[in-house]
């Protein structure tokens, strides 16, 4: 009989297990207390969910491959709550672009003039375009890093150059 007729021990298969957002070698993971406690929650629903998985008695095969799954998550977020570096907000300089800050910028020339955009800069654990918040290694965030109330910065987006001013900056 050919193999194509018969159903292949699925247990071999090794699950991937995604990875959690890059830091690059050496940079500190630096979170905000509201990333911490983001981080906190899924590990919590993390566990419970191994708990769950753990006590599902119907499929050995499926159990065993969530279970390994589910541990390598949880052995990925451990690492990363053990290496966090808890940033308030609240202590940086009210004027200066920091971690934590909340950026209001406008164009003043390349791209479009007079075009607005807002955005936090936060930890990588806690970036997420559609809610603007870009991680502190985001080019974006490294080229406004440092920058005053008032100041004009270059902003390199692709092959594009892009000068704003910072309008505002907000720790909330």
């Amino acid at each position: 009989m050919s193999r194509a007729f018969t159903k292949e021990d699925d247990s071999l298969e090794i699950p991937i297990i995604p990875p959690r957002a890059a830091l690059p070698p050496g940079t500190p993971n630096y979170v905000t207390p509201q990333g911490l406690e983001q981080l906190r929650t899924e590990l919590a629903e993390l566990e419970a969910t191994r708990t769950r998985a753990e006590a599902n008695r119907d499929n050995d095969a499926d159990r065993t491959r969530q279970l390994t799954l589910l541990n390598g998550q949880l052995q990925a977020l451990n690492a990363r709550i053990a290496t966090a570096k808890v940033v308030d907000p609240h202590q940086q300089p009210a004027n200066e672009v920091r971690f934590g800050a909340t950026v209001h910028l406008r164009t003043r020339s390349g791209g479009k003039p007079g075009t607005e955009r807002q955005f936090t800069i936060v930890g990588v654990d806690e970036a997420s375009v559609p809610a603007n918040k870009f991680a502190f290694i985001a080019p974006i965030a490294r080229a406004v890093q440092g920058a005053q109330v008032g100041q004009t910065v270059t902003l390199r987006l692709g092959p594009k150059e892009e000068v704003v001013e910072v309008i505002s900056v907000a720790y909330e």
